[in-house]
Formats: structure tokens, sequence, C-alpha cells
């Protein structure tokens, strides 16, 4: 099933047959890696792959946080019962950037959905976890602010303004968007106004 040893323990097993005197070589085959990068329709010049990341939150984000001022597209490999935990980490500290979940490549069932992380959760959310071997490929670092959907910031300060103040609401959403904070501050009011 594709290209064994990426990101997988096999490399032990390399090194015992060198260690041994024992010849290895290898045949070029899909490589989910490479696969989903083409398939992603995301930046190719400059990628960085990480494989998979800790399986809980708070050594995901740390992981997350080393990856998030890299000018590449990342790859990471993941599970499916984990997919909306991982995106929302992911929102959380890379913020709103484009990105393609590509699954089950080569197979009867490849799927590729692109999207911005945030309208993907939202998908995701809605229609239940995928099945198969799934590649998340994130556009990487810009200086331009990602682009979000009228829709999907209104309900974001609406989530941000029940748990915190109109202040740290404004902190908070500069910070993940990028947008101006005059801009949130005053879509923040007029919300929090409403309510």
């Amino acid at each position: 099933a594709g290209t064994p040893l990426i990101s997988d323990p096999g490399y032990k097993l390399v090194r015992d047959c060198y260690d041994n005197g024992i010849g290895v070589t290898t045949i070029p085959g899909a490589n989910a890696v490479l696969s989903a990068l083409q398939l992603s329709g995301l930046p190719s010049n400059a990628f960085y792959f990480t494989g998979f990341l800790p399986p809980k939150s708070t050594g995901r984000k740390k992981s997350l946080t080393v990856l998030q001022n890299l000018p590449a597209t990342l790859i990471i490999y993941e599970t499916a019962n984990r997919l909306v935990a991982m995106l929302k980490d992911i929102l959380e500290i890379l913020g709103n950037r484009p990105m393609a979940v590509v699954r089950e490549i080569t197979k009867k069932f490849e799927e590729v959905r692109r999207g911005n992380i945030s309208e993907l959760i939202t998908w995701y959310e809605q229609n239940g976890e995928p099945k198969g071997e799934l590649v998340l490929v994130i556009g990487g670092k810009s200086d331009e602010p990602a682009e979000w959907t009228q829709e999907n910031l209104i309900d974001l300060i609406k989530k941000t303004l029940e748990k915190k103040s109109v202040r740290d609401t404004v902190e908070e959403i500069t910070a993940l968007t990028k947008y101006p904070k005059k801009q949130i501050y005053k879509m923040v009011l007029e919300i929090h106004e409403e309510d």
C-alpha cells in the first residue's frame, strides 16, 4: 500500500539489514506525501512533511507552533477519528489557511476536500469523520491575511464572545485572522450590541 518507510518505524529494519550485511533496494511506488501535494492544488515549490503529530491537543499545539512561521506548504498525516480536533488546533495555531484533506489516494474512494480550515471544520462536523487514510496539506505562512468568509468570521466572533470579554475577543480574533484591529473591533461591537 504505497511507499513504506515514510513516517513509519520500518527504517529500523533497513538499518538492521545494513548492519547485518543484507542489501536493500527500493522500487518507486505511490507515495501519499507527494501524491497529496500534487492533488491539493497548493504550492509545491517548497513543502515540509512532518508525519503524524502527537495524538493529544497539547502536544499537537506545541508541534504546530514550531511549524507556524514556515513559508512552505505543510503536509501532515492524521487518523480519521482525530481529524476535527486536529483541524481546530490547526485553526487556533496557524490561522484560517487554505487546506486540502486528501484521503484514500489511488483507491476507489479517493477524495480531495479543499477549503479554508474553518470551512473544513464546519463540513466535517456536519457530515461526520471521513473513512480511510488521511493526508492534510496546509498552505504555508503568508504575509497576506487568510481569506475568511463573512459568515465564518461572524460565527467565530459570536463563539468567542460567549466565553470572553469584548476586549479579549478583539485581541484573539485580530491575532487569528490578521485583519486590522479597527475592523475587528467594529464587528465585535456590532455583534455584541445585537445580543
